[in-house]
């Protein structure tokens, strides 16, 4: 990189706290990190505010997960900025939640520095990265404008609705939803009814075989 060239304005998406630390740590003599988050709202409102070159964005997030961020930014119309997604899942419908909402590629957690730090370079640049486990899929799944869905059911549900489901999948009771996801009881209640809905299911037990069968837990 020369000397005076600019260096990408980075923003940090990740509801860990230490995981954020690491990225920090590992990426700051490189880029520009000029603000964090922890769930969707703050991560809007500081890309928003803040207009970073690329957004380095965790998928599952407290309020809604990463592709309700990329849509959110999206429909603003601001900027030029760009998502790079990061996970420790490489599910398939991860994946094109988050490519549809807009982000421009997709990495898992056990990427290196290095190579993470590669990927943000590229993105910044107009390219798309996904990790090399998912290659494979992504030329399989991806061409040109992401024209079908693999999993018609899921693609019913909305970015948040999926959050909601993946937290009854794992025990939560409706309070406790509400509470990691900013949401009254009642909002996840209507959530569910409406996921159950959708997918014609009847119970609890239902839902969570579902998310079960589709490795969302």
């Amino acid at each position: 990189m020369k000397a005076d060239a600019p260096r990408t304005r980075l923003f940090l998406v990740d509801d860990h706290q230490l995981f954020r630390s690491g990225l920090r740590a590992e990426l700051e003599d490189e880029f520009e990190i000029v603000g964090e988050a922890a769930d969707v709202d703050q991560a809007v409102a500081g890309i928003a505010a803040l207009h970073p070159d690329v957004v380095l964005l965790d998928v599952h997030l407290p309020g809604g997960g990463g592709a309700t961020v990329a849509d959110a930014i999206a429909r603003r119309g601001e900027g030029e900025t760009r998502f790079l997604a990061i996970s420790v899942s490489d599910a398939p419908e991860d994946v094109i939640g988050v490519i549809r909402a807009g982000a421009r590629g997709y990495v898992t957690k056990s990427i290196s520095p290095t190579d993470l730090a590669d990927a943000i370079r590229r993105v910044r640049s107009g390219d798309a990265v996904f990790s090399p486990r998912l290659a494979g899929f992504v030329l399989d799944a991806f061409r040109g404008e992401l024209p079908t869905s693999i999993d018609p059911e899921m693609d019913q549900l909305t970015p948040r609705e999926r959050e909601v489901l993946r937290h009854i999948a794992r025990g939560f009771t409706y309070k406790e939803i509400g509470v990691r996801l900013n949401l009254s009881a009642k909002t996840v209640e209507t959530h569910v009814s409406s996921v159950l809905r959708k997918l014609q299911l009847s119970s609890r037990y239902e839902l969570t075989r579902w998310a079960m069968d589709r490795r969302m837990i």
